[in-house]
């Protein structure tokens, strides 16, 4: 082994140790972490990678395509002296790249001479402006019951087999900033969409890259692809790829940005799997002990502050294995945003689109987003309402469960129907449906009217009196 040093960095020939995506190089001096290396294999072909370790005479490095066809004498790897920069502008809207940031549309390099470092820092709490408008996605069980809002992480936790390709792919074809009900669009706010996609099939990819080029939604958004056959290692950098572009566009164009990453379950699988080859102490189901930083270190990117009038906001989505939210990823996830959008088994087997199982599902912010002069004056009452009367519904499923649907008091079997309808007219919706804000207060309130009036506890008499369409409205 031996060093040498060469225009743009030193020159490390020959490596110490090769496991998988691993190399361990021995030499090389003022090394730093997260540092770029170029690895060049006995044939000349060179790859990228980023040093994970430094220790008194080596490092670590991290062969971003893997380690195929390289050797122990034949490898060369040049330390960079910089970390992973990519290039941003406005202009990689309307485009497609890969995990690393390279266009793989057939178009040309991102024409620019910005860039920016992927590994960005989380938002400092004293530059952080509170979130207090809302983003409209069209679908009612988001809209109307877990708004979400300009700045928030609002995580969607899904299970194998569960329409979240398809319910990421309506938000962010639908998806655009929210408006007072009845008012006209905001003017002079710009919004875009930056998408990353981490581990998914070439089936999946291309159904998205179909889903936004025929609907025109593509002309707003960039798509970061990491396919499934693509490296791990790749999968790391991906979220942060399009985080950093996410923060230019936000921060020093700002436009309001709305950032859809899925399947971070994905990208949790190859953080364990690196950590596995790089022989650190497991923790939980074997993820790493730091996997609850480094997820707070790309969902606390998110948000708004003082200095900018743009905005992140960020839908992380995670496939619960077995359906178990208890997992580390939507476990550790859940502590780190405000709320989660959670789809349900039984809904999708009922065949209900989208099957948001609207109980468990929660926007914390949600109360501060809605109301008078931000969506329509009874939309917070009229979501409590909703939602309680949901939520007894299931109190009388259980008991007509026991005693029979004919033993119910009259009363009761309303609240049957009431469900029932909830889950037909108001949770289900068509996959190409945009409904508006006004679309879904008055979905929700006709449902409301097949309750009796004294059962509506939780709105005004005079929202029952303007809204309320039951057979009693006139009593």
């Amino acid at each position: 082994m031996s060093e040498v040093t060469v225009q743009g960095g030193q020159e490390v020939v020959g490596v110490a140790r090769i496991e998988g995506p691993i190399l361990v190089v021995e030499g090389g001096a003022n090394v730093s972490y997260d540092e770029v290396v170029e690895i060049q294999d006995a044939r000349g072909r060179i790859r990228r990678g980023r040093v994970l370790e430094v220790g008194e005479g080596f490092a670590v490095v991290q062969a971003f395509a893997g380690s195929t066809g390289l050797s122990i004498d034949g490898t060369r790897v040049r330390f960079l002296g910089s970390t992973l920069h990519i290039p941003v502008a406005e202009e990689m809207l309307g485009r497609i790249f890969d995990g690393l940031g390279n266009p793989i549309d057939g178009g040309p390099e991102p024409l620019t001479d910005r860039y920016m470092d992927v590994n960005g820092q989380p938002i400092n709490p004293t530059a952080r402006i509170y979130p207090r408008d809302y983003i409209q996605t069209g679908i009612s069980t988001i809209d109307g019951v877990n708004t979400l809002l300009r700045g928030q992480k609002l995580p969607l936790f899904s299970g194998a087999g569960m329409p979240h390709d398809q319910l990421a792919a309506q938000i962010v074809r639908q998806a655009t900033l929210g408006k007072v009900a009845g008012a006209p669009q905001t003017e002079g706010e710009e919004f875009a969409i930056v998408f990353a996609a981490m581990g998914v099939k070439n089936d999946v990819a291309d159904y998205f890259r179909r889903s936004f080029t025929e609907s025109g939604a593509l002309t707003r958004v960039a798509m970061f692809l990491n396919l499934a056959d693509d490296p791990p290692v790749e999968r790391i950098v991906t979220p942060r790829a399009a985080l950093t572009l996410a923060e230019h566009l936000a921060y020093e164009r700002e436009m309001h940005v709305l950032v859809v990453l899925t399947d971070m379950t994905n990208y949790g699988e190859a953080l364990r799997q690196i950590s596995n080859v790089r022989g650190e102490v497991p923790s939980r189901k074997g993820y790493p002990g730091y996997l609850y930083s480094d997820l707070a270190s790309m969902y606390e990117r998110t948000g708004r502050i003082r200095t900018s009038k743009g905005s992140i906001t960020q839908i992380p989505i995670l496939t619960m294995p077995n359906d178990d939210i208890t997992h580390p990823m939507p476990d550790l996830t859940g502590y780190i945003t405000e709320g989660q959008i959670v789809l349900g088994r039984e809904l999708y087997f009922a065949g209900i689109y989208p099957p948001v199982a609207v109980l468990p599902s929660l926007s914390r912010l949600m109360k501060d987003g809605i109301g008078k002069n931000r969506t329509r004056d009874d939309h917070p009452r009229w979501g409590a309402q909703l939602y309680a009367a949901y939520a007894k519904t299931q109190d009388v499923r259980a008991l007509a469960s026991v005693i029979g649907e004919e033993e119910l008091t009259e009363v009761d079997q309303k609240y049957l129907k009431f469900g029932r309808a909830f889950e037909r007219e108001f949770v289900n919706q068509s996959f190409t449906e945009n409904r508006t804000i006004e679309r879904t207060l008055e979905i929700g309130w006709k449902l409301l009217s097949m309750l009796p009036k004294q059962e509506l506890t939780r709105v005004t008499l005079d929202e029952i009196a303007q809204y309320y369409k039951g057979d009693d409205a006139s009593n």
